[in-house]
């Protein structure tokens, strides 16, 4: 048995519930691989977690929430400790999914050591099954360093955020011959390494296909190829909580625009005094 948490409507606090450990394993999801795709959303709270875990098999706890929820212009002022927070909101939210946290910028690329140093306390401080690293052949070392310890890794090759400031942008990768070379080189000497699973992002499909095709872990596509062993989407993106939506994105809903309209309303009863009514305030007994 493990404990996991639930949220008391009554009170609106995290209240600790028992529930079978049943969550998705490594090998769970190495089995995958070419068989039924793999379901990965990001998730960064609690309650995200509680609605997201029912349905998929892995949650990421990305290092994105540096932009969706913080407003920061990028992954890289994102911290350890910023991760671990999240990291351990998302476990206490799940039971089922496989909880994997991001590694953010400058926490692994010093040394392999530097690597397990952080990935062991964010393990450590989350409770959270492994870890994601971004990086292609000049990470494998480290992937093989954390892995022969006992940490699962989730690696990550294509468009690598952490990176952008190198890559020059957020566009597709792959389109030349050389670029697409080094994203093979990169994936299947991170499969080698012993990751459990790969993300492919924002490469054009042809590439896709073929990493998917040439290496034994599942990889999990964003903007890749529906031929990946499975998909993720940055949840906000694919609720549409945000008006900008990039090409590899579907929206399933108008989050933004239901919560927009809710509020219009709560404001304007407030300033009619329709609210609070009868129902909402105390009286004498």
């Amino acid at each position: 048995m493990s404990t996991t948490f639930t949220i008391d409507s009554s009170t609106s606090r995290a209240t600790p519930v028992s529930a079978p450990m049943k969550r998705v394993t490594v090998p769970a999801v190495r089995k995958r691989k070419g068989g039924e795709p793999l379901v990965m959303l990001t998730a960064y709270t609690v309650r995200t977690a509680q609605l997201f875990d029912p349905h998929c098999d892995l949650l990421l706890v990305g290092d994105s929430l540096g932009q969706v929820i913080y407003g920061l212009p990028s992954t890289v002022p994102v911290s350890l400790e910023m991760m671990a927070a999240h990291g351990a909101a998302v476990v206490r939210g799940s039971y089922h999914a496989m909880v994997v946290v991001d590694m953010p910028f400058g926490s692994y690329e010093t040394s392999p050591e530097k690597a397990f140093e952080s990935a062991a306390w964010l393990l450590k401080q989350t409770g959270a099954a492994g870890v994601k690293l971004e990086g292609g052949v000049a990470m494998a070392p480290t992937v093989q360093f954390l892995v022969e310890r006992g940490i699962p890794v989730m690696g990550h090759v294509g468009l690598t955020p952490q990176a952008v400031n190198m890559l020059g942008g957020y566009g597709a990768r792959g389109r030349t011959q050389e670029e697409a070379a080094k994203i093979i080189d990169d994936g299947q000497a991170i499969a080698r390494a012993g990751a459990f699973s790969l993300v492919v992002e924002g490469v054009i499909e042809p590439i896709a296909i073929e990493l998917t095709r040439s290496i034994d872990c599942p990889t999990i596509g964003i903007g890749a190829s529906a031929q990946c062993d499975g998909q993720v989407l940055v949840a906000e993106d694919m609720l549409g909580m945000f008006e900008r939506v990039p090409r590899f994105v579907k929206r399933y809903g108008d989050i933004a625009g239901y919560i927009s309209e809710r509020a219009e309303a709560y404001a304007n009863e407030v300033r009619s005094r329709a609210f609070p009514g009868v129902e909402q305030v105390y009286q004498p007994k």
